[in-house]
C-alpha cells in the first residue's frame, strides 16, 4: 500500500464530509482532496466534483482519470447501493481500497430485520421484537397488543433517517403499522416493518472503525434528533450532538466493547462479511446497561461533526491503517476536551422549506469550526440548498463552554428562515452531576 502522498476522493456532501474535508486536509500523507459532489464549505479543503455520489461509473472513470489512491464514502445510500463491490468488480478499479463497507456489511443499516437478526445470533443485548410485511399485517397488529406503550415500529430500508415512528397509544400504532405495510407510507422501505419493545434509557452513539477484524472505539456522541426544544416535534437528519457524554462513564463503556463491539465484529468475521469501515452503533443506557437501538454502516450525522474534532490522530493514517488491515499498529489519541455542534436549518424543516437563501455573516465567526452541510456556492455568495444548512462546532474546557462558542456564533450567521435548537446539550447539563462516573 505505502503510496504517500495520496490522493484522496470523499463521497457526499453534508456535514459529516464537511468534517472528515477538514480532518483529511491536515494530513501530511495528503497530496490531493476530491469532494464528490461536496458542498461550498468542502471547497475550502479540497475540489468539489460535480458528479452524483450514486453514478458509480461516473465515479470510477474519475477514479481513474485523476490516479485517485483512496476512496472515502460518507453517505450510506452508495453503501447499501453496493459502491464498494462495484470497485471490486471492476478490473482497473479492484486494487483501489474503498473505505466502507460492501453490499453485505452495509446490510447491517440496510436491513433492520437483517440487523436484528444479526444481533440475535451474536447474543447482542437489543430490545425484543418481531418483522412483518403486508401479508402479515394482522399478525402484526396482535403483536402490538402483546406489548406496553409506547411502540416502536422502524422501516426495514432505508427512509433518510425518518423511518421510525414511536406511536404512545395501541390504536396510532395499529394505523401506523397499517399506514407503513399497506400503504407504504415509506415507499419500499417500509415493505417490511420491524416493531419492538421499547427501551426506556438515554439515548447515545458509539462509533467503531474497524479494518476487519481489529478496530479503534472512536469518541462517544449524542445527538438531539427532534426539531423542537425538549426534543419536542417530529424527528429530524438531527439538530445537534455533544462528545463526550458525560453519562458514559468509562464502566458503562467498557461493558459496550465487552458486550455489543467485540461480538459485532467477531460476528462479522463469522459470518464471511469483511467489513472495512465505520459502524455507528446507537445505543441505549437503561439503567447503567447498554441495548442495541440500531447499527448504521457509516459515521452519524451531526454527531461526526462533534466526534472528528476530537480525534487528535492523523485519521488519513487511520484509513490507510482499514485499507491495509494494520489498524491494530496505528496509534489513536483523543483530545480531552468537549465539543458541541449545533445544527442551523432551514425555514420549515423538516417540512417543506426553501433552498437558495443567501448565508450572510460566515466570515464573523472565529470561535467555532462551520462545517457545511446544505448549502452551495453561488458565485461568491453561499447559499442555503438543503434542510440542515450548517452544523457550528466548537471546542470547549467544559461541555457549557463549548455550546456557549456554538450558541454565540450561531447568532453571528444570517439567512431567512434560521433556526437552530438553543438546548442542545442542555439535559446533560442539568444531569451532569447524577450521572457523572
Amino acid at each position: 500500500m505505502g503510496t504517500s502522498p495520496y490522493r484522496i476522493l470523499l463521497i457526499g456532501s453534508g456535514g459529516r464530509e464537511s468534517a472528515f474535508a477538514w480532518k483529511i486536509s491536515q494530513s501530511p500523507k495528503l497530496e490531493t482532496l476530491y469532494i464528490l459532489p461536496g458542498n461550498a464549505g468542502t471547497q475550502a479543503f479540497g475540489t468539489n466534483v460535480a458528479i452524483s455520489e450514486m453514478d458509480f461509473e461516473a465515479i470510477g472513470e474519475f477514479v481513474l482519470e485523476h490516479s485517485i489512491h483512496m476512496v472515502i464514502v460518507g453517505p450510506e445510500a452508495p453503501l447499501v447501493k453496493g459502491i464498494h463491490d462495484y470497485f471490486l468488480e471492476q478490473e482497473q478499479l479492484k486494487a483501489i481500497p474503498v473505505i466502507g463497507p460492501k453490499k453485505d456489511g452495509a446490510a447491517l443499516e440496510g436491513s433492520k430485520d437483517f440487523s436484528k437478526q444479526f444481533m440475535q445470533r451474536h447474543n447482542i443485548p437489543t430490545a425484543w421484537y418481531q418483522t412483518f410485511s403486508k401479508e402479515t399485517l394482522a399478525e402484526g397488529l396482535r403483536f402490538l397488543e402483546t406489548l406496553k406503550p409506547p411502540y416502536v415500529l422502524k422501516a426495514d430500508g432505508l427512509a433518510a433517517g425518518k423511518g421510525v415512528v414511536i406511536p404512545a397509544t395501541l390504536s396510532e400504532a395499529k394505523s401506523e403499522l397499517t399506514e407503513m405495510l399497506a400503504h407504504a407510507k415509506f415507499g419500499d422501505a417500509s415493505a417490511k416493518v420491524v416493531i419492538e419493545e421499547f427501551l426506556k434509557g438515554i439515548e447515545l452513539s458509539v462509533f467503531v472503525l474497524t479494518d476487519g477484524t481489529s478496530y479503534k472505539i472512536l469518541p462517544a456522541a449524542k445527538d438531539y434528533k427532534r426539531i423542537g426544544e425538549r426534543d419536542t416535534g417530529p424527528n429530524t437528519g438531527g439538530m445537534g450532538a455533544v462528545s463526550p457524554v458525560p453519562f458514559a462513564s468509562p464502566e458503562f463503556l467498557q461493558k459496550v466493547e465487552e458486550r455489543i463491539v467485540k461480538p459485532t465484529i467477531n460476528g462479522l468475521v463469522q459470518e464471511g462479511i469483511n467489513y472495512k469501515g465505520f459502524i455507528f452503533i446507537g445505543l441505549m443506557n437503561v439503567a447503567g446497561e447498554p441495548f442495541v437501538i440500531e447499527y448504521n454502516c457509516r459515521m452519524g450525522d451531526p454527531e461526526t461533526e462533534a466526534v472528528i474534532p476530537r480525534i487528535k490522530s492523523d485519521l488519513l493514517d487511520l484509513f490507510e491503517g482499514v485499507a491495509s488491515g494494520s489498524l491494530s499498529s496505528r496509534t489513536f489519541e483523543v483530545d480531552e476536551r468537549f465539543v458541541s455542534a449545533v445544527m442551523l436549518v432551514a425555514g420549515g424543516y423538516p417540512g417543506e422549506y426553501e433552498k437558495g437563501k443567501v448565508i450572510e455573516g460566515l466570515e464573523n465567526v472565529k470561535d467555532s469550526m462551520l462545517f457545511h452541510s446544505g448549502t452551495r456556492p453561488d458565485g461568491k455568495r453561499t447559499v442555503t440548498n438543503g434542510g440542515r444548512v450548517i452544523a457550528v462546532t466548537s471546542y470547549g474546557k467544559t461541555m457549557q463552554e463549548a455550546l456557549q462558542k456554538s450558541f454565540s456564533s450561531a447568532e453571528m450567521i444570517k439567512y431567512e428562515g434560521k433556526y437552530y435548537r438553543k438546548d442542545i446539550g442542555t439535559d446533560l447539563l442539568t444531569n451532569q452531576d447524577k450521572n457523572h462516573g
